[in-house]
């Protein structure tokens, strides 16, 4: 059986190394691994059963007749041919369960810059010679302070875990809200989001892109926010309506935004979010990790173990239902 691999990255640790390839074939003597680039992909799939990769381009589908499985080693589908998948009769899968740390730890990293000042000095260095006024108006404790997570699966129990550290509440939104309590969230449906955001003194959104989230971040769910909230989105950029959000930042209810996504991406250098002097911008870098490619190799090995023994895998993606 051939397993073909195309796991290309300017950066390392997302990038399949030569070390990976051989654990590979160690543990899975009976598969052949073929270590594709972008441009090779279609030279090697003929005769492939399996596709491990970033990204599958739709038309590979009429070039690989023996394909059954496509494992990503992203969190999200939405880059990916879920569509054509299915109607390939192709499986297709995602990874997760360790895209969790890197989150939280950046996550909390930027809600400790807020709640202690860090951002704000970081700016006032420059032109003031002392702003500790200032941060004592804007500071607040973590330490009885509420988190509502929104699209609160995997990596958001994680970022539970983490806030609770630090003696935070948390309020977790899902979908289908587990039936009993977990990691110590109260759980609320999309339904009852504008309670879930009104006492918080951090929202986090997680949620993924599809029809249901477009703009669900929207002018009414800011001004439910509590005065002096801060949001941050480490979800996907098309959950947050970014007119909305500026306006809630400028005369509404919110005392600061960190944005790990945005639309367009990068943020034009004059957009009116770059420039506000509370709002934080990361590249898109909150699932760094030194670890990333090791913990996506685990989770792929485990699953080719599954489907070789012809049990059922784990992260299929599959398309949502109506209604």
């Amino acid at each position: 059986m051939r397993v073909t691999t195309c796991l290309n990255s300017d950066r390392d640790f997302w990038q399949l190394s030569q070390e990976h390839v051989d654990h590979l074939r160690s543990c899975f003597p009976e598969v052949e691994f073929c270590v594709a680039t972008p441009a090779t992909v279609p030279d090697f799939l003929e005769g492939s059963e399996v596709y491990f990769g970033w990204r599958f381009d739709p038309n590979w589908f009429s070039l690989a007749p023996s394909l059954r499985w496509i494992a990503s080693p992203a969190a999200g589908t939405d880059h990916l041919p879920v569509e054509h998948a299915q109607q390939a009769e192709v499986m297709l899968t995602r990874s997760y369960g360790f895209h969790g740390r890197p989150m939280s730890e950046h996550a909390m990293g930027l809600v400790l810059g807020f709640s202690r000042g860090l951002f704000t000095s970081s700016r006032l260095q420059f032109t003031r010679l002392w702003w500790k006024d200032e941060l004592a108006a804007e500071f607040f404790d973590l330490a009885g302070a509420t988190m509502t997570i929104v699209g609160c699966g995997s990596i958001g129990a994680h970022l539970a875990r983490a806030a609770g550290a630090f003696k935070m509440n948390v309020i977790g939104v899902r979908r289908t809200p587990p039936s009993e309590g977990q990691n110590g969230i109260r759980w609320m449906g999309p339904s009852d989001i504008r309670r879930a955001v009104a006492n918080a003194d951090v929202v986090v959104d997680l949620l993924p892109a599809t029809a249901e989230t477009t703009g669900f971040f929207d002018q009414r769910v800011f001004n439910s926010c509590k005065l002096g909230a801060i949001f941050i989105n480490l979800g996907r950029a098309s959950t947050v309506d970014h007119l909305a959000l500026l306006h809630a930042l400028e005369y509404g209810p919110l005392g600061g935004a960190a944005l790990d996504v945005t639309t367009p991406r990068p943020l034009p250098m004059e957009d009116s979010l770059r420039l506000h002097p509370r709002v934080v911008l990361t590249p898109k870098s909150a699932t760094f990790s030194r670890f990333y490619m090791d913990e996506a190799v685990k989770f792929f090995a485990d699953n080719l173990r599954r489907y070789l023994d012809g049990l059922p895998l784990h992260g299929l993606a599959t398309l949502p239902t109506e209604g």
